[in-house]
């Protein structure tokens, strides 16, 4: 996850106090547990999605590497209930597959997709919502499907490296500074 804090792009998303949602993995995941602890020590604040209602945006609890989890729905480790919830402005993403435009596929339930699209429709004026979808490499498809509710990531990093996902008009470009 070196990836993350070496591409410039993404490291100016760890300004000190930035609310940065992470996961704890399930399955085949790549593990981002790395990743978090750099951010936290980066002086970022961290939480971890809670899933509240099957139809409902996931909630997101404030969380510390030493912070004790419960397990949640999907058998899911969240902070407990006693943990203030927070509304992040960078999310990282797990994925099972996702193509060069930067669409994923999930595990089908629509979580992310649902809080992304509520997330940034609630932040339309601000500098934005930034989904990093985590996977690895080899998850990488040539085009994965894509419904209208789905929501695009902005970045995706793998363990080989960071892609940010321009708004389509030159399609995706490798690692840098969006323009």
């Amino acid at each position: 996850m070196a990836r993350f804090s070496n591409t410039p792009g993404l490291r100016a998303l760890l300004s000190p106090g930035a609310v940065i949602a992470g996961y704890m993995p399930i399955g085949s995941e790549l593990d981002c547990q790395p990743l978090m602890y750099k951010m936290a020590a980066a002086g970022a604040s961290l939480c971890l999605p809670v899933v509240t209602a099957p139809d409902a945006p996931l909630l997101f609890r404030r969380w510390a590497p030493d912070d004790p989890l419960v397990t949640g729905s999907f058998g899911v480790s969240e902070p407990t209930a006693a943990a203030p919830t927070v509304s992040p402005q960078v999310l990282l993403v797990p994925m099972l597959a996702f193509d060069r435009a930067g669409n994923r596929l999930g595990y089908g339930g629509g979580y992310y997709d649902r809080t992304l699209k509520a997330l940034r429709a609630a932040n339309a004026d601000r500098a934005g919502i930034v989904a990093i979808g985590v996977a690895f490499a080899g998850q990488l498809r040539d085009k994965v499907p894509v419904s209208e509710d789905d929501q695009p990531l902005d970045w995706i990093l793998t363990e080989v490296g960071a892609t940010y996902i321009s708004d389509g008009s030159a399609g995706p470009r490798l690692v840098g500074t969006p323009t």
